[in-house]
């Protein structure tokens, strides 16, 4: 009889993050007039206030916001939780004409030249960094031993700018995905544990001190870093990501997945069809399956 394979199998991705905000309408205001995601559905007949948003041509929520008032923003030094979720656009021009949409609207924006993508990196309203970025071909990404070679340098803004062309932005394009996630936590050794030993991630960088990149059949999917200041974990009187979507081929692989972490000794929950992992500091991945 065939064993299953102790890692993720190529065909996973992910899917949508789900955030814990102050405000909703402040939220869908930034990420609907900033960020230019599409309002695919919005509830709050219970009581509880939430909206999906997504990107045209498709009715998969890649962002949920959940209301819960008087929650803390996260504070400048990061906490222990989500470092930003990552808007991954088709093309360059695509990200071009959102660097011209942003600096027309005079908001404040970080930026980086990675050798594997190019990236924009804002703040919401309550505190949570977004990134947005396109990747360059996989052809031109550079290697050493197997590793992942990507760097912060300065982004070629006069460049992306004239790539733009003579287009405007009108809001994400259609085919607009999460590209990957990336925590703080509180150690790269017990992360390393949970996301690549049980989980089942492949390590695409993990030679920078402090940082690791996992995969799924060779893209960075997830980062983890221990930049953060602190050492508090989100609770739940904080902004926060309440879980990210780990979108595997089938139901088989996502059940072998939830099977290797309870093996590991993580705690793993039922929740319908899908599984509800925690990672050592209380990030929540969703598996589920396309």
């Amino acid at each position: 009889m065939n064993q299953p394979s102790p890692k993720l199998p190529p065909g996973t991705h992910i899917g949508r993050v789900a955030l814990q905000i102050a405000d909703l309408d402040r939220s869908l205001d930034f990420y609907q007039r900033v960020i230019g995601f599409r309002l695919i559905t919005r509830d709050g007949a219970s009581g509880a206030r939430w909206a999906g948003l997504g990107a045209p041509g498709s009715d998969r929520v890649l962002l949920e916001l959940r209301e819960k008032p008087g929650v803390h923003p996260v504070p400048q030094q990061g906490r222990l939780g989500i470092y930003h979720f990552a808007t991954l656009l088709p093309t360059r021009p695509d990200l071009g004409r959102f660097l011209q949409h942003v600096a027309e609207l005079e908001i404040r924006m970080g930026s980086a030249e990675h050798r594997v993508s190019e990236a924009l990196y804002l703040v919401d309203p309550d505190g949570i960094s977004i990134e947005v970025y396109r990747d360059r071909p996989r052809e031109e990404w550079p290697f050493h031993d197997g590793e992942v070679l990507a760097t912060t340098d300065p982004l070629d803004a006069r460049g992306l700018l004239s790539a733009a062309g003579s287009g405007t932005w009108q809001g994400v394009p259609t085919g607009t995905t999460v590209g990957h996630v990336h925590f703080y936590v509180g150690d790269i050794v017990a992360a390393e544990a949970f996301y690549h030993s049980a989980l089942g991630f492949e390590k695409t960088m993990w030679t920078v001190p402090g940082m690791l990149f996992v995969s799924a059949g060779g893209y960075h999917h997830v980062g983890l870093n221990t930049w953060a200041a602190g050492t508090r974990v989100a609770t739940d009187d904080d902004a926060k990501l309440l879980f990210w979507e780990l979108l595997l081929p089938d139901r088989v692989a996502v059940a072998a997945a939830a099977d290797r972490l309870r093996r590991a000794g993580y705690g793993v929950s039922e929740a319908g069809e899908d599984f509800l992992a925690r990672d050592p500091w209380s990030i929540t991945a969703r598996l589920s399956h396309n």
